[in-house]
């Protein structure tokens, strides 16, 4: 048994669905990191064939999953607890569904946009390329350029709308639109070094050869439309159930108490169950031809240390 690599073929949707859904699952996100070290020295002494007698197949099968749902594919690092993507749910959830509550008033669409691009940035520094170091005022930069993104986006549209008298349905996708502005900004000034230094790429073992900026474009791309793909659905059709829910009688009368626990859950059952199609719907260990490299990237390839290969490899980040 091979604990380095998913327990499903990686090759097809299905099985990064699979591979996915394990490692991003809610229920782990609070386990201790006691736990999770614990875990990780069993996987390690497995690879040295020297597990305790008596370890189960399903306490390895545990262990990978604690493992590839804290620690970084890169550097093996215990990643901060709140940019985890199996905490993604819960924090999703509470952001996605803030905003789409509060989103009539300034106030709170500034404060819970604010709120929700620190943790953005927090996730996307946390399951960056980790092969790219990042200086301290880059981050500052790509910080600040994700929240004035967002802030500016959201208050245009809702100024827009509320001029426009648009309907309630349409104003509550404010949020969603300074999302996936705030997205395309957040993440490229994140990974920013990967962009003017290329990313780390190897061959089909996971030897390194060399560099490549076009890679990291392509890994850059392919991560902000998996996040947009996230986010999307729960903050489009959350709006439209609470909308038809607002013409039934019984949850009116009982608004009050009904509106946010509602929201809250739909957006965590949507949300939740997207995080995991949204990783896989693009290989983890991407690739590139070395010809579009030779095309493109002529010093890059001249760099190369082997051009013999069709393909380079390189991972894409979440």
């Amino acid at each position: 048994l091979d604990l380095s690599v998913p327990r499903w073929d990686q090759g097809s949707f299905y099985g990064r669905l699979r591979h996915f859904a394990n490692i991003t699952d809610p229920s782990i996100a609070f386990v201790k990191n006691k736990e999770l070290l614990a875990a990780k020295d069993l996987v390690d002494a497995y690879k040295n064939r020297q597990e305790k007698e008596g370890t189960r197949l399903a306490d390895l099968f545990r262990a990978q999953k604690l493992v590839g749902s804290a620690f970084h594919p890169d550097t093996g690092d215990l990643q901060n607890f709140a940019g985890r993507m199996c905490f993604n749910a819960w924090g999703g959830t509470v952001l996605c569904g803030a905003m789409m509550i509060w989103y009539k008033s300034t106030p709170a669409v500034l404060f819970w946009q604010w709120t929700n691009q620190s943790f953005n940035a927090l996730v996307n520094y946390t399951n960056r390329n980790a092969n790219s170091e990042l200086k301290t005022s880059d981050l500052y930069v790509a910080y600040g350029s994700a929240v004035g993104g967002a802030l500016s986006m959201a208050m245009g549209l809702k100024t827009f709308f509320a001029r426009t008298q648009a309907s309630n349905t349409l104003q509550r996708m404010v949020p969603l639109g300074a999302v996936a502005v705030a997205n395309a900004i957040n993440i490229p000034m994140m990974r920013q070094n990967e962009l003017k230094k290329g990313v780390e790429i190897t061959d089909e073992n996971g030897n390194p050869i060399g560099h490549s900026r076009l890679a990291a474009m392509k890994g850059i791309s392919l991560v902000v439309l998996s996040r947009n793909v996230i986010v999307a659905p729960s903050m489009v059709l959350t709006p439209i159930i609470v909308e038809r829910l607002l013409r039934r009688e019984w949850f009116v009368r009982n608004l009050k108490t009904l509106n946010i626990p509602v929201q809250l859950l739909l957006t965590f059952v949507i949300y939740g169950s997207m995080v995991p199609v949204g990783c896989a719907l693009f290989p983890q260990q991407s690739s590139i031809d070395l010809e579009t490299i030779r095309k493109h990237e002529p010093e890059a390839y001249a760099k190369l240390t082997r051009t013999d290969l069709k393909k380079a490899y390189f991972n894409k980040g979440l």
